[in-house]
């Protein structure tokens, strides 16, 4: 909860940003404002529903940053977010990317689908939110279109020239002038002169059957077909032919969903669906929304954004540099409501979904702190050692953000001070390199550790933390039954079972970081083991290094392999004769389990 609450009494009447800081002064909400000292102040007064509740207990501090105007602040909010990475704000930003169909920039220009948009001189239509349309719409130009196939040109012609979709410029001279009118043939399809190459084709379908040439009619034909079944199977369409993104959205029980329709050439070609707690006023979280959405041109920007009444048209179009409008009547008006009506369609479809969700994960960390008496544990970090009678220890760490795995903070240890089978020892010392380091660096600490283990092991932990880091991290234990299954929950100084219901979402949390550290020691420990094992035997050859023990593990393997593979093998892998079969006399002495 903030500590200094005579600082809300300081804060300007001057639009700008704020951020939100946690007990570890790490940054986990960032938003703006047009009167700081009245958004600000609201969190910290009157009711809110239970997410907002959960942020604001987190909330221990916060400071800000006044602009000169809401376009400023929206623009700084932009920055701050992709700076800190808020978890409270991460769910705004939308990670989902879309193919474009590109025309590359060549002597013998390719026609690829990408998800990379750069600015390398090719052609980029699209996006594709459906990336089976895009690879429709491909094929199909592929059938009518023989542009160059290859990454690379072969030494002769391939299938696709013989099928007829490809000119062989590996083989044959394709002129300049070709490739030209290919290419704009193509541009002129991709935006919007299906009609007219639909047209040109059927004309030549007729020339071709009036000539008695029917398999070139049928040909003809077949691409027609492809073209209507591409690019004419929309039923809802515009007149003009602009492109378009129609943003539509809806707020209900402090969630909002965001519908935008992808509106290319006329026709209503995909949607994307975003979903996300909202912690300001709806439409300040849709303007965060629609930043992210197009940030760093994550999807492309079209000709115009709609917008449904009450966002500031102004205010967006300055800040996307787009043209935005606020459709008033007609079909125009009819697409954004649409997406308004498909987004609380998605809202109501959602609910039990994302209460289903809550339980496992926030509901359980909630009751989790309550059971252990601890404030909420948002960050957990779980190890586990794994070694077979000591030898190769290693130990493994992951970490659960807000009830999930963050995959992106897990860590391997090869454990390196203890010889021999000590559990206690292992843990004192993978304890101890864990938070001397996030201390030395200041990143910020959990908000319980959870160790594999009972007392002994709880106890090494502790006295690594209190003793020689001057810690006082909650640290638990998780104590397995005969089935090696989560049995008991053990917590405290001196370490006591903590009563937890088998059936509670707590207990369910635990068995899954019990299980997931597990997975994750183990898959650890039989990598270092193999990878011991293999190397141990070359290290004794002759002849053989860093670099030839590499070729050999991504050759073979294992040891295994290579016993079974002749000299001549081993030589095909790049190992000289005499070192070959010096490694064949070593292996074949060495017994291979």
């Amino acid at each position: 909860m903030l500590e200094n609450k005579h600082k809300l009494d300081l804060l300007p009447a001057q639009p700008g940003c704020y951020l939100m800081k946690n007990k570890h002064q790490t940054v986990i909400y960032v938003g703006k404002a047009k009167v700081l000292k009245n958004r600000v102040r609201s969190y910290f007064t009157g009711s809110h529903d239970q997410k907002t509740q959960m942020l604001v207990s987190e909330i221990a501090d916060f400071e800000y940053i006044v602009t000169s105007s809401e376009i400023e602040a929206l623009l700084l909010e932009q920055n701050l977010i992709k700076k800190h990475e808020p978890r409270y704000n991460v769910l705004l930003k939308d990670d989902k990317s879309y193919p474009f169909i590109k025309i590359t920039n060549e002597e013998h220009p390719r026609l690829i689908t990408t998800r990379n948009v750069k600015k390398d001189g090719a052609k980029y239509f699209g996006p594709y939110p459906n990336a089976y349309s895009a690879n429709e719409t491909k094929k199909l130009l592929d059938r009518i279109y023989p542009l160059r196939k290859c990454r690379t040109l072969p030494d002769r012609v391939c299938l696709y020239y013989h099928i007829g979709q490809c000119l062989a410029p590996c083989e044959f001279e394709v002129t300049a002038d070709q490739n030209k009118t290919m290419v704009q043939d193509i541009t002129k399809f991709l935006n919007g002169g299906h009609k007219e190459v639909k047209e040109s084709i059927e004309k030549k379908m007729y020339e071709a059957s009036e000539e008695m040439n029917f398999e070139r009619a049928k040909e003809l034909r077949d691409q027609m077909v492809h073209i209507e079944n591409v690019m004419e199977k929309q039923k809802i369409t515009i007149a003009d032919q602009t492109n378009r993104d129609v943003f539509g959205f809806e707020v209900d029980k402090g969630w909002m969903c965001v519908q935008v329709f992808f509106v290319r050439q006329g026709k209503l070609i995909e949607r994307d669906v975003s979903l996300f707690p909202v912690y300001q006023e709806p439409v300040d979280d849709f303007y965060t929304f629609i930043g992210q959405f197009y940030l760093e041109e994550h999807h492309k920007k079209p000709n115009e954004i709609f917008v449904q009444s009450g966002v500031d048209t102004g205010l967006v179009s300055d800040f996307l540099d787009v043209k935005v409008l606020e459709p008033k009547r007609g079909q125009k008006k009819e697409l954004v409501d649409l997406a308004r009506k498909n987004a609380s369609i998605s809202l109501k479809e959602k609910f039990d979904l994302i209460e289903k969700n809550e339980k496992k994960t926030i509901h359980a960390i909630q009751e989790l702190g309550q059971v252990m008496k601890i404030d909420t544990p948002y960050r957990i970090e779980a190890f586990d050692n794994s070694n077979i009678q000591g030898v190769d220890p290693v130990s493994a760490m992951v970490s659960f953000l807000d009830g999930k795995p963050d995959k992106k903070n897990y860590r391997k240890y090869k454990v390196k001070t203890v010889q021999g089978p000590d559990d206690y020892e292992s843990m004192r010392e993978v304890i101890r390199r864990r938070y001397k380091r996030l201390l030395t660096e200041e990143q910020p600490l959990p908000d319980l550790i959870v160790i594999d283990g009972g007392k002994g092991q709880i106890s090494a932990a502790q006295s690594v933390l209190e003793d020689e880091l001057g810690q006082t991290i909650p640290v638990c234990g998780l104590v397995k039954d005969d089935k090696h299954r989560t049995s008991q929950l053990m917590a405290g100084d001196p370490p006591e079972v903590i009563s937890l219901k088998r059936t509670s979402e707590a207990f369910y949390l635990l068995q899954r970081i019990q299980d997931e550290v597990h997975r994750f020691a183990i898959t650890f420990h039989r990598n270092v083991r193999k990878k011991s094992q293999f190397q141990s035997i070359l290290d004794d050859v002759d002849g053989i290094g860093e670099k030839r023990k590499r070729t050999l593990l991504k050759t073979f393997g294992s040891l295994k392999r290579i016993k079974q593979a002749s000299v001549e093998e081993i030589e095909r892998a790049g190992i000289p004769q005499s070192v070959a079969s010096a490694l064949k006399r070593a292996i074949e002495d060495e017994p291979v389990k």
